[in-house]
Formats: structure tokens, C-alpha cells, sequence
């Protein structure tokens, strides 16, 4: 199994990032974070998981397609978005923590290639890239699945 990169970049450059990759080449330079063993289908997962956590449920966090000339290229939706960076700072009631509790049922799903631990670090580095997102420079967040 290949890999996914999560990153944060402009339509162009998001584009031009997928065809390097397509091609076999490494990741630029950039905000990004590459996770071995999954698919956009995991990236989907933790949507949905981090949505109902911060109480957004009900949205669609179905990852879409970019542009015609990359199939391994998708967006991610704005509430998606919303939902990842709200992680960092959304307040529960009681002793838990919503980003931890977040990683722990998603490596808890079926045929996830890590543990809790890991997951942890992956769900931070994207949950800070969800909120690097910033609509004024147009920038995005994008999932590239090999």
C-alpha cells in the first residue's frame, strides 16, 4: 500500500504538488503531512469522527474532486476543515480531551496500520494544517492518496 498527504496549499500549487507526486517525485516544500498505509477513505474516517466530536455532525465530509487531470487529487470540504482545526481548541465538559479522544477511536477503526500513540500525532499535525487554512490567500486543504 502507498501512502496520503494531507497539505495546505492554493488550487495551482495543490495541483502542481499532485503531479509531482503522481509522477514518483517527492513532496515540495510546504506544509504537509504524509501518512503511510492509508487511503482518503481513512482521511474520511477522521472527518466524520472529528465532526461529531465538536458537535458538527450531520455536515458532509466527503472528500471531493480537485480537477479532472489528477484522480488521486481531492479537497477537502470546509466543514471538514472547520471540524480538524476546532479540535485544537474545543472545551468538553469533565476530564477529557476531544482531539485525544478523537485519535483514539480513529486508530480504533478497522484495519488502521497504528495505534493511539500515532494517531495522536497524525490527528495534531492535521488538525494545526485544518487551521493554516486561511480563506483570504485561498488557500485549501487537500488530500493526495497514492
Amino acid at each position: 500500500m502507498g501512502f496520503t498527504e494531507i497539505f495546505v496549499a492554493t488550487h495551482d500549487a495543490a495541483l502542481k504538488r499532485a503531479g509531482l507526486l503522481d509522477a514518483g517525485g517527492g513532496a515540495p516544500a510546504g506544509q504537509g503531512v504524509r501518512i503511510p498505509d492509508i487511503t482518503d477513505y481513512e482521511v474520511e474516517q477522521l472527518g466524520d469522527l472529528a465532526g461529531t466530536a465538536v458537535h458538527a455532525g450531520g455536515a458532509d465530509y466527503e472528500l471531493t474532486m480537485v480537477d479532472v487531470t489528477s484522480d488521486s487529487l481531492l479537497a477537502v470540504p470546509p466543514a471538514m476543515v472547520r471540524a480538524l482545526a476546532d479540535l485544537l481548541t474545543y472545551e468538553t465538559e469533565g476530564e477529557g480531551n476531544v482531539l485525544d479522544d478523537v485519535a483514539e477511536q480513529w486508530a480504533a477503526q478497522e484495519d488502521m496500520p497504528f495505534g493511539a500513540a500515532q494517531a495522536r500525532v497524525y490527528v495534531q499535525q492535521l488538525a494545526e494544517l485544518a487551521g493554516d487554512v486561511d480563506d483570504s490567500e485561498r488557500t485549501g486543504l487537500y488530500v493526495w492518496s497514492a
